[in-house]
Parts: C-alpha cells; structure tokens; sequence
C-alpha cells in the first residue's frame, strides 16, 4: 500500500482522523452500534438448547431471508462445515443440510422442494422489519408446503428472527404459534451476524457459536484501541479511505481458500450498502464509497489479475488467507507419468501459497496497492475474529467519510417502486 513498497503509486502515509475513531468508539453498542454489544452466555446457552433437538433430528435446516439476514450464516457455515456438506452421506454428515435461500428466483424456489423432504426439514424465516416481500413470499410457498404436509404440526417446523412486536412476520409467528426470536432495535441486518439472525441457523447445523463469539469478543478488545499499529480494522479503514482519496474507488476482497469464497460476499454488501451514500452527516451531497468486488484466489488469477495489475490504477486488493490449512493434501510423484516434476511430491497447500505469493508480488512490481490479512487457521474463534474485525473496519470508514454507515435510503427506494 505504502510509496516505500511499491513506489509513486502508493500511499507517504496513513490519514486518518482521531475524531473519525472517538464517533465509533464513544458510541458502542448504542443506537445502532448496538450491534459491538455481544449477546451473553444465557443468550448463547438458551439458543444452543433450543436449536440441539433440531440439529439432531431434523433432515434439512433451511434459512429464508436475503442481503443481512442470509450473507452473514452463509459466509460462516461455508467457512466452518465440510465444503461439501450436502453431498456427505448422513452418518459422516452429522447435521442436518443447510440450505440459504437468499433469493426468489421461482426455478430455484421449485428446485429447493425437490430435494428436501419438507417434513423432516426445519425453516428459520427471517426479516427485521417482518416486512421484506422477497422472504414473506418465500414463506407463504413453504409454509402451504409443509402444512399440506404436517396439518397442524406444521408450526413446529419454523421459527421467526423478527422485531418482537412489530411486523408482518410477528403478527404471522404469534397467530401460529411459532418459536420467535428477537433482533435488537440497533442491530442492522448487515451488522447482525452475531445476533440471533445468524446464530440461530448456525446453532441448528452445529456451527460452535460460543467459540464464534469468543473470537468476537477478541476482536473487540483490539479493534476499540486508539493505537492504529495495534488496531487492524483502524488501520484497514484508514488504508483504504487514504487509497480512496488518491482515485482508488473499488476495493477487490480476494479469499484465498474456498472456506473463505463466501466472505467476499458479505464483506461486498457490508462495504457497499455502508459506505455508498449520497449526503454526509451534515446534509451536503457527496456521493462516497468504494465499490466492492469480489474474487477467488486461485480461480480468478485466471479471470481478473490481469485487470488488477495492467488496468487503471484505481483499486485496492484485499487478499484474505490461511497460514495453516485443515489439512494436508499431497501431489502423488508418479512415476509413470512423464512432466509435471516441479509438482511432483509437493502439496496443494504449498502451491495455492505460492500463488498468493506471486500474485501479490506480481501487484507489488507493478505499483498496486495491496494489502493481506492472514488469519493462523480456519476455527470458530478465527471466523469470529475476522467477521467482526471486517464489520469494525467498515463503522471506522464510514466515520471517515462522515456518513451514516448504518442506513441504506437506497435500498429502501428500491423496496418501493414497482408495485406488483
């Protein structure tokens, strides 16, 4: 990132404002940054109680919500379950399948009945607002499903994460009796992970929610010091806001591991839809953010690179990468097979390494910004760290651009226009 690294291109140095930080901090867990405000061990262990039964009995967990209310449990399940969950035989599986349906595509929406069977399957509904069209509408489908399924016992299959009190889906959970969730009044959906909206489906198919807030917790004891070299969501922010004023306006997030593939995602709507706003905190029209893109290292060494390091110098690269890797995966040195010896004998793990190594050498040598956080190794506690480290960066930018972080005028505009 810096001018001493990769020349004119880069940054003198690192700008950013003491009073950007005191309207993060000074405010936690407040209006709405009560999202910093972690949900307490009798919280955890009331979840974890209600959601075991179904973690052992149920044949498919499935989540109906979209933007907040799925990226977030998505991202996090994807990093810690079997990448290929769905496809293990149920005595390896040892959860139910977990399916996120963030979207109202009506093949997909067909296609998600024809391999569950709706009556050993359990639906978290959740919106907010209890309002969202695309998830009451996912939740009319299923429920005509599974009550001509189950009659009456159908209410027994679902639960709501709503606002208690207020809402569509509140009126709907009262009337028919279903198990109800809180969200709190300030956490907004992209910052609600660890709340129930993310904790619930996670708790449902095993996820150790305890350990993900452990690394929460952990974040928040760094990300609130004052000190930038001690605080790497101040420093990223202030990285990245310091890039933006030089024309870098597009932040490319690139994972390289595919447990991380789904975190490109949630960081992509938690930078765009907190950052990208049309006036400032003082009324003035301004027009700022960065606009997020996503990629996958190694696959999109193959399909973007070329781009990020020939193209117009106005982005910022983000790789995302693991130190240790769950396992070992070993290239067989076979004999029989002549070529391929700078291969033979060594791991995946050490050729997807190299490749990060070249590719952020390869941005380095032509005076790309660039930046890596490396997490040691994918766990609970490590996914934790890093969701919360990504959602602290982005309160820093937003303070930065003296914008509210937390709305998203335009996401509502959208909700309203057309009327079916």
């Amino acid at each position: 990132m810096m001018a001493r690294c990769i020349g004119s291109n880069g940054l003198k140095n690192v700008e950013y404002s003491r009073f950007a930080y005191e309207m993060v901090v000074s405010s936690l867990g407040e209006g709405w940054q009560q999202w910093s405000e972690l949900v307490s061990e009798n919280e955890l262990d009331e979840i974890i109680s209600f959601c075991d039964p179904i973690r052992t009995t149920a044949h498919s967990v499935v989540v109906l919500g979209i933007g907040g209310s799925a990226l977030g449990a998505l991202a996090i399940s994807n990093a810690l379950m079997h990448l290929r969950h769905k496809e293990l035989p149920e005595e390896k599986r040892k959860a139910p399948k977990f399916y996120v349906e963030d979207n109202i595509d009506p093949e997909r929406m067909e296609s998600l009945f024809d391999v569950i069977d709706v009556g050993k399957s359990y639906f978290i509904v959740i919106t907010k607002s209890g309002e969202t069209g695309e998830t009451l509408s996912q939740f009319l489908m299923m429920y005509a499903k599974l009550s001509a399924r189950l009659g009456d016992k159908a209410r027994e299959h679902v639960m709501a994460v709503t606002t208690i009190g207020k809402g569509t889906l509140y009126d709907i959970a009262l009337a028919e009796g279903f198990k109800i969730f809180g969200i709190k009044k300030g956490v907004g959906g992209r910052f609600s992970v660890f709340s129930p909206v993310g904790l619930v489906p996670l708790a449902c198919v095993g996820v150790d929610i305890k350990g993900l807030i452990s690394g929460a917790a952990k974040a928040k004891e760094y990300c609130v010091s004052p000190h930038i070299d001690e605080n790497p969501a101040l420093m990223m922010a202030a990285l990245n806001m310091s890039a933006y004023r030089k024309g870098r306006n597009i932040s490319v997030i690139m994972p390289y591991a595919d447990s991380l593939r789904f975190m490109a995602d949630f960081y992509a709507q938690l930078w765009g839809e907190s950052l990208g706003k049309k006036y400032n905190l003082l009324g003035e029209t301004v027009n700022v953010g960065q606009t997020p893109v996503k990629a996958l290292g190694v696959t999109d060494q193959h399909s973007q690179i070329q781009l990020y390091t020939e193209g117009p110098l106005d982005k910022v690269i983000t790789f995302l990468t693991v130190s240790q890797f769950r396992n070992v995966s070993v290239i067989p040195n076979d004999k029989r097979i002549s070529g391929a010896d700078f291969l033979k004998g060594h791991t995946l793990n050490e050729l997807v390494n190299a490749e990060y190594f070249a590719t952020a050498y390869a941005l380095k040598k032509a005076g790309r910004m660039n930046m890596t956080l490396e997490i040691s190794s994918v766990t609970p506690q490590t996914i934790g760290e890093l969701v919360a480290v990504l959602m602290y960066q982005t309160a820093f930018a937003g303070a930065m651009l003296n914008i509210n972080a937390y709305d998203q005028p335009g996401v509502e505009e959208g909700k309203k226009e057309p009327s079916l």
